[in-house]
């Protein structure tokens, strides 16, 4: 593939800290670089703030004025993005979108001066457990940068994308396990013969290493209480001052045992000042944690799980984000996958160094040609469905369609039926998530199929998803008895496809519309079961038979690990008989 003109860039936009990182396309090795901000560092600080003089300072400047002025400082903005939520800073108001773009083009603006070249384009990670409002306003933020984002990944795709890299020529299964500033990404995989495909991920969008501070911060805040009569929680500048000082504690006791906060003049009140030293230990520190620690269980056991995967079969677990230098989370995370995890890349940069391989794929870099990567549906997309209790029928539950953990591009097709006698119209709603009632769930879209025939209730409809790495979700809506079809297009991200573009990805996802069974391995493994069936009798044509039933059941699941797998037995049982 030609390389095309023009800079991309990667760009790793955290809840407290962003990088941004760039394959130079002349480099034969393809080595992704963290770029340095304009202070020389390649952490920058994701803060906005107001300066003295009424200007938005953006990056370490904005950070700076934290403990001193905290009412003119916003931050964790990424963990709103999707929300209406908004922020008053002199005067105006901000979306978490605004803001975010505000540390965007501050990134740009710091890779341009570095490399001396314009940036026209970029790779947004995101947390893989982010739905599709978080993605869409992501996307946003980096339109109003004035830089278009049109591919948007998971934060731990593009880690495993850097470790995968130079690592093509080995065959494991591994787990990344990125904890960031504001969320937790779980992400199993496997790597063989160039190929990364991400098989499984889960996580946590409000769990990151700010909770970890800010439980730290109350138990400071309960000794000034105990010690001084006065509720540190209760004043913005004591409070953001402590919340500080736990951050630097946080970080410390990565390395030692004890540490010592010396808080100068703290305000404990209006017109209220006192010295006050802690000291902290790691022991303290762990103990205030646990209900934190407790939280990452449960999306590593999910994501193995969806994977198919158990601890012991595990080659790798990897460390992304700075939050996993904690010796707690170290000692967690090895209990649960029984093996100790490892950090083959700088954790605060691996997901800036993957975002930066996404776009050197992107620009057809030749270095990186033979790398290709795969990833999953984050989350269950179905509909609305009315389900019959004894004699009634109630609405409101959710019918997956297209399972979380299918990898994509993908297409799922179920047949559903009209409930009422004489019925005439029919209201598909889209939502995606895993909960047993729509309501908990988030509605995508939705679409009215009208002029149905006044027929008897159990008239079928067959709903169709297909869902591809753009983001677009197709839901197609057949009629069988009227041999009419409806078309619902959901863009994860709204006009950022040109009708060109559209055009291309739905010729794309057209060669994805069959069902499993026409499938070319299934249909053979069928053809040549049912040709051995014919010619067997007594117990091995019983036992052959209930392995074909097995497998034609798999095959309307349409869960491919579950095909393989039933797909695998039958095989075992035709050769076992032939």
């Amino acid at each position: 593939m030609a390389e095309r003109a023009g800079l991309i860039v990667g760009i790793d936009l955290g809840t407290t800290f962003s990088l941004v990182s760039v394959v130079l396309p002349g480099d034969p090795k393809a080595v992704p670089m963290v770029i340095d901000n304009a202070m020389g560092e390649k952490l920058t600080p994701s803060v906005v703030a107001l300066g003295e003089d009424g200007r938005l300072l953006v990056g370490a400047p904005a950070q700076a004025m934290a403990t001193t002025h905290p009412d003119r400082v916003l931050r964790c903005f990424k963990r709103e993005m999707g929300t209406d939520k908004t922020w008053t800073l002199g005067g105006s108001s901000f979306t978490p979108q605004e803001l975010s773009a505000m540390v965007i083009k501050a990134l740009v603006a710091d890779a341009e001066a570095a490399l001396g070249q314009p940036v026209t384009e970029a790779v947004v990670t995101v947390p893989a457990y982010f739905a599709g409002a978080q993605r869409r306003a992501t996307r946003q933020a980096a339109e109003l940068a004035g830089i278009p984002a049109d591919r948007i990944i998971n934060e731990p795709t593009a880690a495993a994308m850097a470790y995968g890299l130079h690592n093509l020529d080995k065959e494991q299964r591994a787990v990344v396990l990125d904890l960031g500033g504001g969320t937790f990404d779980v992400t199993v995989l496997e790597i063989i013969e160039g190929v990364v495909e991400v098989q499984a991920s889960a996580g946590d969008a409000r769990l990151g290493g700010e909770d970890f501070s800010e439980a730290l911060a109350r138990l400071l805040a309960r000794r000034i209480a105990k010690e001084h009569g006065r509720d540190v929680t209760a004043h913005p500048h004591g409070w953001a001052r402590l919340l500080e000082a736990s951050e630097r504690a946080k970080r410390r006791l990565s390395e030692v045992e004890e540490t010592r906060l010396a808080l100068p003049r703290l305000p404990l009140g209006p017109h209220m000042e006192r010295d006050v030293e802690l000291v902290i230990t790691r022991a303290d520190a762990e103990a205030c944690w646990q209900p934190l620690l407790a939280r990452i269980r449960d999306p590593i056991w999910r994501a193995l799980r969806d994977g198919g995967i158990t601890p012991s079969e595990l080659d790798e677990v990897l460390l992304v984000g700075g939050a996993t230098r904690m010796p707690v989370f170290v000692k967690e995370v090895a209990a649960l996958c029984q093996r100790m995890p490892s950090r083959n890349l700088p954790p605060d940069e691996a997901v800036a160094m993957g975002a930066a391989v996404q776009a050197a794929l992107k620009r057809g870099h030749a270095a990186v040609e033979d790398l290709v990567v795969t990833d999953v549906a984050p989350f269950s997309l179905g509909v609305a469905v009315v389900q019959a209790v004894g004699r009634q029928h109630l609405a409101g539950f959710f019918a997956p369609v297209l399972e979380r953990g299918t990898v994509i591009p993908a297409s799922r097709v179920k047949t559903f039926h009209t409930v009422n006698d004489g019925q005439d119209r029919l209201l598909i709603q889209v939502f995606e998530g895993e909960h047993s009632l729509v309501r908990e769930n988030r509605e995508l879209g939705q679409f009215e199929l009208l002029q149905l025939d006044r027929a008897p209730a159990g008239q079928p409809v067959q709903v169709r998803f297909t869902y591809d790495l753009n983001g677009l979700l197709e839901v197609e809506m057949h009629v069988p008895h009227q041999q009419r079809t409806e078309i619902l297009i959901i863009e994860r991200t709204p006009g950022q496809l040109s009708p060109e573009e559209l055009e291309r990805a739905r010729a794309a996802m057209a060669e994805l519309k069959f069902h499993p069974r026409d499938a070319l391995p299934n249909a053979t493994a069928l053809n040549r079961a049912e040709a051995l069936y014919v010619e067997l009798t007594g117990t091995p044509r019983s036992i052959l038979g209930e392995a074909m039933a097995a497998f034609r059941l798999a095959l309307e699941g349409q869960v491919d690990a579950e095909i393989d797998q039933a797909r695998a037995m039958l095989l075992h049982t035709v050769a076992h008989f032939s």
